[in-house]
């Protein structure tokens, strides 16, 4: 159970997901923890994922690349006038995928998001190689987010393991939110993992 998590844009509930699948996997025993290699502005993803994780890791292990200009990551790193050490975000992660059976990498912000003027969240990606999970916000305008994102996913050559919906918003349009699944079911060969609902508190997972 070692997924990359990306979204089909900011804000959409990638941590509070995360943050779910984690306590899910730890629950079955499974040696879960996640990793934010990238955080702008705050800590507050990386401190959610730790806590999620039962503490079993630090903070700098989680979060490796912190800047404190809350932007998106090549933004930041532009104004801070240093570059994002993307080497040691690897080698975290390498580090981490050795001491424990399950990690779950959180992404910053969505998928073609610039880490480097060269380098995005999709090339992130596919150097840590692991299948990718997509977490749609379940609103207005979410399948053609979704299809934009799963689209981009596969012609890069990863592959993408599934889609969850989070409720995120607490007035979504009620036609959007009740029909999104189906149509995606529809649309796509991905299948859609989870549908997630606002403030859901636990998720419950099988491991074979």
């Amino acid at each position: 159970m070692n997924y990359f998590i990306t979204g089909t844009d900011t804000g959409i509930g990638k941590t509070f997901v995360t943050a779910l699948l984690l306590r899910g996997l730890r629950k079955t025993g499974l040696d879960a923890v996640g990793m934010k290699p990238i955080c702008c502005g705050d800590r507050a993803d990386a401190e959610m994922l730790r806590e999620a994780a039962d503490f079993t890791t630090s903070l700098e292990e989680i979060n490796p690349v912190w800047l404190e200009v809350p932007a998106a990551p090549y933004t930041a790193s532009m104004v801070e006038e240093r570059m994002i050490d993307v080497p040691g975000v690897l080698a975290s992660y390498g580090k981490l995928r050795k001491a424990h059976r399950s990690v779950l990498v959180e992404g910053v912000g969505g998928w073609m998001v610039p880490i480097r003027r060269d380098y995005y969240v999709r090339d992130l990606a596919a150097d840590i190689g692991l299948p990718v999970v997509v977490v749609s916000g379940n609103k207005l305008g979410t399948i053609n987010h979704t299809l934009l994102t799963v689209q981009s996913i596969q012609a890069s050559g990863q592959v993408c393991a599934g889609i969850i919906l989070n409720h995120s918003e607490p007035q979504a349009d009620l036609i959007a939110t009740s029909t999104n699944r189906a149509i995606l079911e529809h649309l796509l060969d991905v299948p859609i993992l989870f549908e997630i609902e606002r403030d859901q508190k636990e998720i419950e997972l099988a491991i074979a």
